[in-house]
């Protein structure tokens, strides 16, 4: 973490200095706003986390409830969302005081007698090392605490505007805020009475009955719901071994178990099967009682007992999985016409079960992703064409998650003798472990996303995949660490320059390569505004195939070493070494030759070239900063300062 940018810093580094619409920033909810967010779930606090790193972006994030939630349905982070964290500077934090899964055991009817459970497997949590972030269970609403510090330390001092309900908008096509939000006051003496704000962009992240998409007329469609779960967190003495491990249980009484341990010891989820729903149900199930639920828990463990002591949260719930066929206000008719001014995220977008831990994480990426893209249209970096990308990328992913969240909910819900192989589950678990993980997800190509001309030099970065880190050693302070660390949710593109196995200084490809990004007119870095840092929009760092002690930082080129803050201070920690032990180069499937890797702002491989490869490069930033204004100030342009 670098922070002494401006000078000498002795307080919290997290606590950026306020900077833009930041700085004064009013406590009531101004009458025009660029970006207005509603909901304050995993998706909407993520994309206005994100959002608050551009100090000249007005953005606000309104709730119904009056205040801050308390106990969240979501708890299930997979490795890719922890990666996630890593970007908002929260990893470590929220990883200490949660559950990590690094197994799951499979409970099945003893074959001797089928009214009797016992453990039949074990199956490893990540049995390839798809991530070196752990696999987690902390309350959604410990999540929406972390993204909340996180807005109220950035530039734009944002906080959510609690006790506003979102109750209609209209896109009228006039001035430069077209969309009218009607708004009512839940809370405060204003409760009841309605309100009227313009806005350029709205983001609902409003939920599964959400309200913005009921105003730009898109519908949930999917299966009905025919199977019905009771889930409960519950504090309880029991002889069940396994407790404190994640389980699928199946009985031979009829129904199954998801057992998932809960952080800060004792706490546990259970969902509980209820079985088939009938179609003339009319949502009777949802009156199943907590006693009922306990009791049909029970039946499941036998011969373990589980006495619940104190219940912290139960609901029902039946499985239905729905898709929107558009996760923006533009028609199939309209598109290539108009570019979009509402955007839906979350479950507002898709719904399935909660047992695959999807709905949060994916929830999280649809922020990620529309987040970093309203930034750059806003700030001016990139043309409004940016944000057609948004629908395209995530309902092919959420049409992902729906398809494979059927398969895990249908095998969970079989009876054990309806397995024609009695490992069908522990198997479908292991071999799909990719996916829940949130490491399956491939962007096609699009203005944000290069065709993979060039994928042999680098096969361990797959164009359109996340970015895969690895370790590397810092040179200027000889330290070990991973790559992917250094890249913060901070609104910029990573370009990697991984060196050729010339030393560091000699001529050949990296020179030449430094020498166009820092000083030709086609560079992506001749489009950052003069009254910047030089790595404000992009952020260039080399690895070089020698080892720390190999590489002379003072040969190193300048387009490396930037100079940052009002000092002209040398940023030294942009050059880096491979570790002999674990070789980036081997372990991602890098050329000797070289290669140039560019990441988006949201951690996806964009694209993959040869070092000399500067025209095809320029080429293909050029489209994405056709926007750019020239003049644009330190107030309206991203990062006044950029750690990185």
């Amino acid at each position: 973490m670098q922070f002494h940018h401006h000078g000498y810093v002795s307080g919290d580094p997290r606590v950026e200095p306020a900077a833009g619409v930041g700085i004064n920033r009013p406590s009531a909810l101004p009458d025009e706003v660029d970006v207005l967010i509603v909901g304050t779930g995993p998706a909407g606090m993520l994309t206005a986390a994100q959002l608050a790193q551009f100090p000249g972006v007005t953005t606000r994030i309104i709730e119904r409830r009056p205040g801050r939630l308390a106990i969240g349905q979501a708890d299930g982070i997979q490795a890719r969302s922890v990666e996630t964290f890593q970007a908002f500077g929260f990893a470590e934090r929220i990883t200490a005081e949660a559950y990590r899964i690094t197994e799951m055991a499979f409970w099945k009817p003893d074959p001797a007698d089928h009214s009797r459970i016992v453990r039949a497997a074990r199956a490893v949590d990540d049995p390839a090392g798809i991530s070196e972030f752990p696999h987690l269970i902390v309350n959604q609403a410990r999540v929406l605490d972390y993204f909340a510090e996180f807005m109220a330390n950035s530039p734009t001092r944002m906080v959510p505007d609690f006790g506003y309900e979102f109750r209609s908008l209209k896109v009228t096509g006039d001035g430069d805020y077209p969309v009218e939000v009607t708004l009512g006051h839940t809370a405060g003496a204003d409760e009841g009475q309605e309100w009227v704000i313009r806005a350029k962009y709205v983001v609902g992240a409003d939920g599964a009955r959400s309200k913005v998409r009921e105003s730009i007329g898109c519908h949930l469609a999917g299966d009905q719901a025919n199977h019905a779960w009771g889930v409960m967190d519950v504090l309880a003495v029991t002889d069940f071994p396994d407790i404190r491990t994640k389980c699928a249980i199946q009985s031979g009484n009829g129904g199954s178990i998801l057992l998932i341990p809960r952080e800060g010891g004792h706490l546990f989820r259970m969902y509980v099967d209820l079985g088939e729903v009938a179609a003339d149900d009319h949502g009777a199930v949802r009156k199943t009682t907590i006693e009922q639920i306990i009791q049909k828990a029970n039946d499941i463990l036998h011969p373990y007992t589980l006495d619940v002591r104190n219940v912290a949260w139960h609901s029902v719930y039946e499985v239905g999985h729905r898709l929107t066929d558009r996760f923006d206000d533009v028609l199939p008719e309209e598109r290539g016409t108009r570019t979009p001014r509402v955007f839906i995220t979350g479950d507002a977008c898709h719904t399935h079960s909660a047992k695959a831990g999807q709905g949060m994480n994916v929830s999280m990426q649809d922020g990620f992703n529309i987040g970093w893209k309203l930034g750059h249209v806003l700030e001016g970096r990139s043309p409004e064409s940016l944000l057609d990308t948004y629908s395209a990328e995530r309902q092919v992913v959420a049409k992902n998650l729906i398809d494979f969240d059927k398969q895990w909910s249908t095998l969970m819900a079989k009876k054990p003798e309806e397995f024609e192989d009695p490992t069908e589950l522990e198997n479908f678990y292991t071999s799909t472990a990719e996916f829940p993980a949130g490491f399956m997800t491939q962007y096609a190509p699009s203005l944000v996303v290069s065709e993979p001309r060039h994928q042999e030099l680098a096969t361990g970065f797959p164009v359109g995949k996340r970015f895969k880190s690895a370790p590397v050693q810092r040179v200027c302070d000889t330290n070990p660490m991973q790559l992917g660390h250094h890249a913060k949710a901070d609104g910029r593109w990573r370009i990697y320059v991984f060196a050729d196995a010339a030393q560091a200084g000699a001529e050949g490809p990296v020179a030449d390569f430094a020498e166009w990004i820092a000083n030709a007119p086609d560079s992506p870095l001749a489009a950052t505004p003069s009254n910047l840092d030089r790595d404000a929009w992009f952020d260039v760092k080399v690895i070089y195939q020698q080892d720390h002690t190999n590489v002379d930082i003072n040969a190193v080129p300048a387009a490396f070493k930037p100079t940052v803050g009002p000092f002209k201070l040398t940023y030294l920690e942009k050059v880096f070494g491979a570790d002999p032990a674990n070789d980036i180069f081997e372990l991602r499937g890098l050329s000797r030759d070289g290669v140039v890797v560019v990441v988006r702002p949201d951690q996806y491989v964009a694209n993959v070239l040869p070092l000399s490869a500067t025209a095809e490069l320029a080429a293909f930033f050029a489209p994405l900063l056709s926007a750019r204004r020239p003049g644009i100030t330190k107030a309206d342009a991203g990062l006044v300062s950029n750690p990185a």
